[in-house]
C-alpha cells in the first residue's frame, strides 16, 4: 500500500503542475507551450462564448460552478495527490511501525510517520524524478522530433516555432 500510493501521489504531483505550469509558463520553441505573444483557445473566457446543447453544462450555468469548472483538471489532480499523500502515509506508517515494534521500539501513528525522514525521503525521491522527466521531454520537444508523435512538432518544423 505504501509504495504504491508513493509511486501514485508523485504521478499526481507531476501532471498536476504540469497542468498548472503549462497554463502560465512559456518556451520558445516547445511543442509543449502555448504560442509566445499571441492568444490562445485555451485562454479565452468561456463567459463570452456562444452557448449551445454541446457546451458543457457548467458553463452554461455560470457562476461558482463554472468558476470551479475552469480549474477542474489541475483540481483532480490535487485532490488525487493528496488522497495519494494520505494513503501513503497510512500505508507506510503501518510498515513503519512493524519495523519499529520488531525491534524493540513503540509503533507509531500517521501523523508521526509523517514527520519521520523516511516518509519524506520516499515522497522526494519520487517527486524530484518525475519533475525531471517532464522537464526533459519539453526542454528536448525544443530540438528533437517524434515523427507521427502529438507531443513532438512536425519534424520539419523550425526549432524557434512554438506551439500550434
Amino acid at each position: 500500500m505504501e509504495a504504491t500510493f508513493e509511486n501514485w501521489e508523485s504521478e499526481f504531483l507531476q501532471m498536476g503542475m504540469y497542468v498548472v505550469l503549462t497554463a502560465y509558463l512559456f518556451q520558445k520553441g516547445s511543442s509543449e507551450s502555448k504560442p509566445v505573444g499571441k492568444a490562445a483557445p485555451q485562454d479565452e473566457d468561456p463567459r463570452a462564448a456562444t452557448k449551445g446543447a454541446d457546451t458543457p453544462w457548467p458553463v452554461r450555468r455560470g457562476g461558482w460552478v463554472l468558476k470551479v469548472y475552469e480549474h477542474s483538471l489541475s483540481g483532480l489532480f490535487f485532490l488525487l495527490f493528496a488522497a495519494s499523500i494520505i494513503l501513503h502515509a497510512v500505508g507506510g506508517a503501518n510498515a513503519y511501525s512493524e519495523e519499529q515494534t520488531a525491534h524493540g521500539q513503540p509503533p507509531v501513528t500517521v501523523l508521526e510517520y509523517v514527520g519521520t525522514s523516511q516518509f519524506w525521503f520516499e515522497s522526494f525521491q519520487n517527486w524530484q524524478s518525475e519533475f525531471l522527466a517532464v522537464a526533459v521531454i519539453v526542454g528536448a520537444s525544443v530540438y528533437l522530433r517524434e515523427r507521427r508523435s502529438a507531443e513532438s512538432k512536425p519534424v520539419a518544423e523550425p526549432h524557434y516555432e512554438t506551439g500550434t
